[in-house]
């Protein structure tokens, strides 16, 4: 398809004050609210003023282009991409992230809408790169960096993608009960719920997660911990599990505790919990699916990559 021909769709995200108007209605209701906690509501005003700037550059140089539109992060659940979509996030890394999942290999731009505010792993590019970025992004002449995803899949059909982290466990702070099989190893545990990351996702939650079960294990030996971060290439072809804080009993086990699922050695999961399981991606607790007794999960490797133009 011809590089004019292509659509681009602009992916953006509420504000912290736009969020706080939503919830008190008024400047003055949100003001008062951020003030009486002792925050300063001149910085949700400057970082109000500062995106959506950036948002009206973007918008008038994708005027240039013709084709474009407009998606809010809310809907991407429901919105469908065309195959020939060149896709573009502006910031923060979380909405790049957030955005690549609803993706089948369309190109995705990160853009970092304040440089000064934001450190933008995933957000290489700044409003002023699109003039020259976009015209070669459309026409397929930038480099991408491959995201392997992983993907959670219900008997019944249903499954749900992630880009840094998958959650099995449960709603609220409560325990979650399951059977857990990988590969040769099997166990019904009780815990906080299960992460699974991929490479991408290896130096955020899991991150904190492997950190805490060090620090701990250090400390009960009376020696300082060591905390060594070993990130997962963004395109590596395997995922790490870990289960948070499984209790052992009669009838639950705390082994195995964690472990690589790749293409040969699928994570498989059987809820035994009678309400209030979920399985959501990517920090993403409104688009889940439900996890409740007798479900079955199947997690692996998916199909699909994420696309990012570098």
């Amino acid at each position: 398809m011809a590089s004019l021909e292509r659509k681009v769709v602009l992916v953006t995200r509420h504000t912290r004050l736009e969020e706080l108007l939503v919830r008190f209605a008024t400047l003055e209701q949100a003001r008062f609210y951020v003030e009486h906690l002792g925050a300063d509501f001149a910085d949700y005003e400057r970082e109000h003023r500062g995106y959506r700037a950036a948002l009206a550059a973007v918008r008038e140089r994708l005027e240039l282009h013709g084709r474009y539109q407009v998606v809010d992060r809310a809907l991407l659940p429901n919105f469908l991409f065309g195959p020939d979509d060149v896709v573009m996030a502006l910031g923060q890394d979380g909405l790049v992230a957030n955005t690549l999942k609803y993706l089948d290999g369309q190109p995705l731009i990160g853009v970092n809408p304040d440089p000064g505010r934001y450190d933008g792993v995933l957000l290489p590019f700044g409003v002023a790169d699109i003039v020259k970025l976009l015209p070669e992004a459309l026409a397929d002449k930038r480099p991408c960096k491959t995201v392997t995803m992983a993907v959670a899949r219900l008997q019944d059909g249903q499954q749900l993608h992630a880009v840094n982290d998958l959650f099995i466990g449960p709603r609220s702070h409560t325990s979650a009960r399951y059977e857990l099989q990988h590969g040769p190893r099997h166990a019904v545990q009780s815990s906080s719920g299960i992460i699974v990351s991929t490479g991408l996702g290896s130096t955020g939650w899991m991150r904190s997660v492997l950190a805490g079960a060090q620090a701990i294990a250090h400390g009960l030996e009376g020696a300082e911990p060591h905390i060594e971060e070993r990130p997962m290439p963004w395109d590596t072809e395997r995922l790490l599990f870990a289960v948070r804080e499984p209790f052992p009993s009669r009838t639950t086990q705390v082994l195995p505790a964690w472990g690589y699922v790749t293409r040969d050695a699928r994570l498989e999961l059987t809820s035994l919990m009678a309400e209030g399981g979920v399985i959501f991606s990517d920090g993403i607790e409104a688009d889940y699916l439900a996890f409740n007794a007798g479900m079955r999960a199947h997690i692996g490797v998916a199909d699909r990559r994420g696309r990012l133009v570098s």
